[in-house]
């Protein structure tokens, strides 16, 4: 009787089941009446009478079941870090000062929301480092965690590495187990691909993984770093498909972008109106010389044409210039990349390493076809054969495609590499400017507001 009881119980809670209040509503830490705290219940038959070959989760243990799913999916997901690039913290206008280039980032931005609500076919993001593809996609991934639904996020190079790594007898995933996750979780997101310097192999793998989500038509995010006219031409038959996949090219993001050891923050700090050009101090001379060369990078910098050459000693304002001519163009939304040669020369090199993420044909054929280009602090570090081979080239392809350039430096024309010194001098394409005022450094006065040159 006592059994009969207990089944009518578990049968009218089962039916109220659907419209009951959370546990959390009956009481922190005390015992559940219906399950008598076993966390489950029988299910009612159609009678009426409890169901006692089966059981389902009690309405006290459904939110820890929730949180257990949340919990796995958040894991299964791979973001890591990447869970705090949501849409909420994204600009719907991106970061553009434009508002040409505002208003394309933000169709991409409701594309992605609407492809996070409802994920059919492919998405794909294209565009330079910065630019805001890889939020986008990470958005994506956590709105479907936050739907309870599967999601696995891995870049490239991470997939490929763990792919390799799966041969290893110590290996915890068998390649086998790691290819299956990623052929078919119902939506994945692959971040940086590429296949232009892949190896042999790594690309046989990623067309496997391609083709099977393509023939199976799962839906997929990809980023990529390039226009879809310079991917892989197996890749771009895939991306080509307007009915399945869907390609959003964003716009070269505008910003001051700059490799070496200039900390962004003094770059950023080297404005016109900080440059003292009039430095009392000094001969008359020296104060005409520097107030040319600020006229001149004011010039350069309100429409770059040619290339601006400016020589000197340490300290002399040059690089200041330099930096003032890149940030006036960032406030006019336009791109710019600001390298220290010497930093550029280790990073060239660093590309051959095995480990590197960037191929050498990648960030040469950036620095080549970026519309501005500052090579600040051109110096003895291009003495060795190998640097002056590449620097040379670097710079023989913008003076025959004559493309913009702003050039620092402490040497002289005679003691630049003859093949690089010629270019430099054509009056043609290029000005050269001597600033013969002294080491300024300390004198630098404040940042006066009172408007843009």
């Amino acid at each position: 009787m006592a059994r009969t009881n207990t089944s009518r119980a578990d049968t009218d809670t089962s039916s109220r089941d659907k419209v009951s209040s959370s546990p959390a509503e009956e009481g922190e830490g005390e015992t559940c009446p219906v399950c008598k705290g076993a966390r489950f219940v029988h299910p009612a038959l159609e009678s009426g009478r409890a169901d006692f070959s089966r059981v389902v989760p009690c309405r006290c243990s459904k939110g820890e079941l929730r949180n257990r799913k949340a919990e796995y999916l958040e894991k299964y997901s791979n973001l890591g870090s990447l869970s705090q690039l949501t849409f909420d913290n994204l600009s719907p206008q991106g970061k553009a000062a434009d508002s040409a280039s505002q208003g394309h980032f933000a169709q991409v931005y409701q594309a992605a929301k609407a492809f996070a609500d409802a994920p059919e076919g492919w998405l794909v993001f294209s565009g330079p480092s910065g630019c805001g593809k890889t939020h986008l996609a990470c958005a994506i991934a956590n709105h479907r965690l936050r739907l309870g639904e599967p999601v696995f996020y891995i870049g490239t190079v991470d997939l490929l590495d763990h792919l390799r790594s799966a041969f290893s007898p110590s290996s915890d995933t068998t390649y086998d187990e790691l290819f299956e996750q990623v052929k078919n979780v119902p939506l994945l997101v692959l971040d940086d691909l590429t296949l232009g310097s892949a190896t042999a192999w790594a690309k046989e793998k990623l067309e496997q993984l391609l083709n099977h989500r393509f023939n199976t038509r799962l839906a997929t995010v990809m980023t990529i770093d390039r226009p879809l006219e310079k991917v892989d031409e197996r890749l771009r038959s895939r991306l080509g498909n307007s009915e399945f996949c869907r390609v959003w090219a964003i716009e070269q993001r505008s910003s001051l972008e700059y490799q070496g050891g200039l900390k962004l923050e003094l770059l950023r700090s080297m404005i016109f109106d900080s440059f003292d050009h009039k430095r009392l101090e000094l001969p008359l001379e020296q104060r005409q010389n520097l107030s040319q060369a600020f006229n001149l990078a004011v010039d350069f910098a309100r429409s770059p044409e040619g290339w601006l050459v400016f020589q000197g000693v340490n300290g002399c304002g040059k690089t200041h210039l330099a930096a003032a001519i890149a940030n006036y163009r960032l406030a006019e939304a336009k791109p710019v990349l600001f390298v220290v040669v010497p930093d550029l020369l280790d990073h060239l090199r660093s590309t051959f390493s095995p480990e590197s993420k960037i191929s050498y044909d990648e960030s040469s054929e950036k620095l080549k076809e970026t519309p501005l280009l500052i090579l600040d602090d051109f110096g003895e570090q291009s003495a060795t054969p190998w640097a002056q081979e590449k620097l040379y080239q670097l710079i023989n392809y913008r003076y025959n495609a004559r493309l913009p350039m702003v050039v620092t430096t402490c040497l002289s024309l005679d003691e630049i590499e003859t093949r690089i010194s010629s270019r430099m001098v054509d009056p043609r394409i290029s000005l050269v400017f001597n600033i013969t005022a002294p080491d300024y450094r300390g004198n630098v006065k404040p940042v006066r507001r009172a408007g843009r040159y």
